[in-house]
């Protein structure tokens, strides 16, 4: 039995385990993080190795990798003692992990800064960018890649020009039509929404959207994508992001180009294109805040 540490933690997910009010089984593994189904909330949580951020449902741990640990799919997950089993591979001790909270930055009162930041952003993305999901690759592997490609361009265009006139029924299609489309384990559609959606979430954002659309945009797409990426997008559609979208987020709003950069290089280094993805979907959602501000803004009854 591997013995280790939680550094840090969504705190839900640490009061969950402090009560002893969690068990379940391992739905999925990878090198970096293990995922486990929770019987009691039917959701998924994450064990991250300690390269990662927190985020919503996870906890960092001091592991450098989880590969070789004899760990298997369905395997048993349960608290014991004041420890977290893995099967009969892994315990986590926790009573020493700080706790983390997804909290958002509020909008500014003046976007000047915001407006500067977001040049810098485009510009560094548009440089330092992965392609293969949103951001076109300048010679496709295949045809199916450039068409993949191309439909994800033409699907955000098309949901971020019903966001700027209002159209909040008709944009709650167009995102729901984007989950699952694009390459990786989180596909491209599903990261964009993510950065997208922790925009609305702002606290004094002038562009807002009615509970309803995030409501039915979680209801509908369950099925459309696969059960990891669907956690980050239902999380997201109530405000509940990665800590590396909060930072840039952070940098955005009040920070120097430096800052930017340096929390930028953090996002674009998740996975394959996932954080190219994200960014493009967070610019997209400040951009519509920065055109449409207190002109178009819905309530949420």
């Amino acid at each position: 039995m591997i013995q280790a540490h939680v550094l840090s933690g969504d705190a839900g997910f640490l009061k969950r385990i402090r009560s002893g009010v969690f068990s379940g089984s391992v739905h999925s593994l990878f090198d970096r993080t293990i995922n486990l189904h929770c019987r009691e909330k039917e959701e998924l949580f994450t064990i991250a190795c300690v390269e990662l951020d927190n985020g919503p449902n996870t906890l960092v741990t001091d592991r450098k990798r989880f590969q070789d640990l004899r760990i298997a799919v369905d395997d048993p997950v349960f608290v014991r003692d004041g420890e977290l089993f893995i099967g009969q591979a892994l315990a986590l001790s926790w009573q020493q992990a700080k706790r983390w909270e997804c909290k958002l930055p509020a909008y500014p009162v003046t976007d000047q800064k915001l407006r500067a930041n977001v040049a810098v952003m485009k510009e560094y993305v548009a440089a330092h960018g992965k392609p293969g999901g949103l951001k076109k690759a300048s010679s496709p592997v295949n045809a199916f890649e450039a068409e993949v490609s191309s439909l994800l361009g033409a699907r955000t265009s098309q949901l971020y020009q019903s966001l700027a006139l209002g159209r909040w029924s008709e944009a709650c299609e167009l995102a729901i039509g984007l989950v699952g489309l694009g390459p990786g384990l989180t596909p491209s559609g599903d990261d964009y929404l993510a950065g997208l959606f922790s925009v609305y979430h702002l606290p004094n954002a002038p562009c807002c959207l009615p509970y309803p659309f995030f409501e039915k945009f979680a209801r509908e797409t369950g099925q459309r994508t696969n059960e990891i990426s669907y956690m980050m997008i239902k999380k997201a559609a109530v405000g509940h992001v990665r800590e590396s979208i909060v930072s840039l987020l952070q940098a955005a709003i009040e920070g120097t180009a430096e800052e930017v950069i340096r929390s930028l290089d953090k996002v674009l280094s998740i996975g394959s294109s996932s954080g190219t993805d994200m960014t493009m979907g967070l610019i997209s959602g400040v951009e519509l805040q920065l055109e449409t501000g207190g002109n178009v803004c819905l309530s949420k009854s």
